[in-house]
């Protein structure tokens, strides 16, 4: 097994994430299995009951695990499914120990960070790397991305135990990668004493990194690779540019004409096989059409939606389509904004705030015949908005936010639980497809598993009166709604999951191929009508 470090410097925020997992795809592209570990040193146990709009998005994985959306990058970038060992945070790290303890495990002992918490990193670490998740065989290299900065107080045991790792690693099988801010003056000129101030701390902590990746709206020039070459005492050819990017996934394409690989090949001692093109190739097709689509949000924060975005950018490239976002503020928009989208989208969330402006939007893609894609809240939303104009329940709603009607209830395991992280109806279920639906030309088969987070579902007692009246539910799992669907509109579809956590540039999510495919033939509607040409 085969260990390459990521770690940052000056401040958090960087694309750490993206490049950790830029270099993964470099080693995928050669033939090699490639697994991640995401160190997040928050107290949190994971990232389930944080606040999105300050920690961005909550991304899920297979086996219910809700976590950093660095895991998600992993994912769409080498074309894994990780599992819940795969992000550490301090609070697994401090539960696990302090269980440990009282179970009489450190018997006699005083229990301290060193050796106890750091040996538990270590173990942690170990276990993730060599979980069997390459149809049974294990890992050749694993990615282990320490987030936050050097300096920070939190990030102290991670970054020790990462020391002591590579103390008992031999150097072929080791590599530091130190991620840092390289600004530029009012000249343009980069600056490089963040970088030789963050890489003192780093060696003051034992660590010296092999390798610097340095993250600016410019490449660096070599006059400046050479200057830090001599004052990090790092090898001029191992100076990278990480420059800002439209398209994240640029970025390993890029570190690759910079010779990156070369330089992996020779600090790990790596075959350099021919290099499969087929990721390359899909994520570099060109645009021929371009779309927009009107995103309804209450927070603001691009990176709560962070899924959701990528996965209409792969739907979008396998159509050769560019995929245009408009924001659009669910407390405050307007019918003339949403006439100017091709199509709607309604993403998950939580909270009162935003949802009769949601659930307008909504109505106003069912009756102007606007393509629609909702999903989790999106899709209870879609029945509430249902019952209310068409079959005219006015007070139907969920009761999440008190609805005189409920036509969304709470899951009945749901009910009297004792704390909130890690108790939702999270991870991979099943849903099954009838034949002869939308969802089943998008997905081609019977049976599906995607990803789930939420607490409610549609209530059983209305489904009978919903799907008489054109409302289709075209997916399930048991008595669970999974999927709904309208026949008679263009497209109007959501789901209880998120397909978008699936979704990687080699494998677009069915439902978002659906969505930007129907988006385009609105554009071609609307250019046909506005021209005064037939269909």
């Amino acid at each position: 097994m085969k260990y390459i470090f990521v770690t940052g410097g000056v401040m958090s925020g960087l694309g750490k994430g993206i490049t950790a997992a830029s270099i993964g795809r470099i080693l995928k592209n050669r033939g090699y299995n490639v697994t991640a570990v995401k160190i997040d040193p928050y107290l949190n146990i994971d990232a389930g009951t944080m606040n999105p709009a300050q920690h961005g998005e909550v991304f899920v994985l297979y086996d219910g695990g809700e976590v950093d959306l660095d895991l998600g990058n992993y994912e769409r970038f080498l074309g894994i499914e990780l599992s819940s060992m795969h992000n550490i945070t301090t609070g697994k790290v401090y539960r696990t120990v302090i269980e440990k303890e009282r179970k009489g495990e450190y018997l006699g002992e005083t229990v301290q960070i060193i050796p106890h918490i750091t040996d538990q990193i270590i173990d942690f670490i170990h276990g993730a790397a060599t979980e069997k998740i390459f149809s049974g065989a294990p890992a050749d290299v694993c990615l282990v991305e320490v987030g936050g900065t050097v300096g920070d107080i939190e990030s102290m045991p991670f970054l020790e135990a990462v020391r002591q790792m590579r103390g008992s690693i031999p150097a072929s099988d080791r590599l530091l990668v130190h991620v840092t801010l390289m600004p530029s003056d009012s000249m343009g000129e980069l600056k490089t004493k963040p970088t030789q101030h963050s890489i003192k701390a780093l060696r003051e902590l034992g660590l010296f990194p092999d390798v610097i990746i340095g993250r600016s709206d410019h490449m660096i020039s070599a006059h400046t690779k050479k200057k830090l070459s001599a004052l990090c005492d790092i090898s001029e050819d191992c100076v990278f540019s990480a420059k800002t990017v439209p398209d994240i996934y640029q970025v390993p394409l890029m570190l690759e004409n910079e010779g990156f690989a070369d330089v992996l090949v020779r600090h790990l001692e790596l075959e350099h096989p021919v290099v499969d093109q087929t990721w390359n190739e899909a994520v570099s097709r060109e645009y021929v059409h371009e779309v927009t689509v009107g995103i309804v949000t209450k927070y603001g924060v691009e990176d709560v939606y962070l899924s959701i975005k990528e996965a209409l950018r792969h739907a979008g490239r396998s159509l050769e389509t560019e995929v245009q976002i408009q924001w659009l503020d669910a407390e405050c928009f307007t019918d003339a904004e949403l006439s100017t989208c091709d199509g709607i989208l309604v993403p998950g969330g939580f909270g009162i705030r935003g949802i009769e402006g949601k659930i307008d939007a909504i109505q106003y893609a069912r009756e102007n015949n606007k393509p629609f894609l909702g999903l989790c809240l999106g899709f209870q939303l879609a029945v509430s908005e249902y019952a209310r104009n068409v079959l005219g329940y006015h007070m139907a709603g969920s009761s999440e936010f008190d609805a005189p009607i409920t036509v969304i209830t709470l899951l009945p395991e749901q009910e009297d639980l004792d704390h909130l992280g890690g108790t939702m109806r999270l991870g991979d279920y099943p849903v099954f497809i009838q034949k002869g639906t939308i969802a089943y030309s998008l997905y081609g088969t019977e049976t599906i598993l995607e990803r789930h987070r939420h607490r409610y579902e549609v209530e059983p007692a209305f489904i009978v009166e919903l799907e008489k009246s054109g409302l289709k539910f075209s997916g399930k799992n048991k008595n669970r709604m999974e999927i709904l669907e309208m026949p008679t509109h263009p497209f109007f579809f959501a789901s209880q999951f998120h397909p978008e956590f699936r979704s990687n540039p080699m494998r677009p999510s069915p439902p978002f191929i659906g969505f930007v495919t129907a988006c385009l033939a609105e554009r071609g509607t609307n250019k046909n009508a506005s021209s005064g040409k037939k269909e």
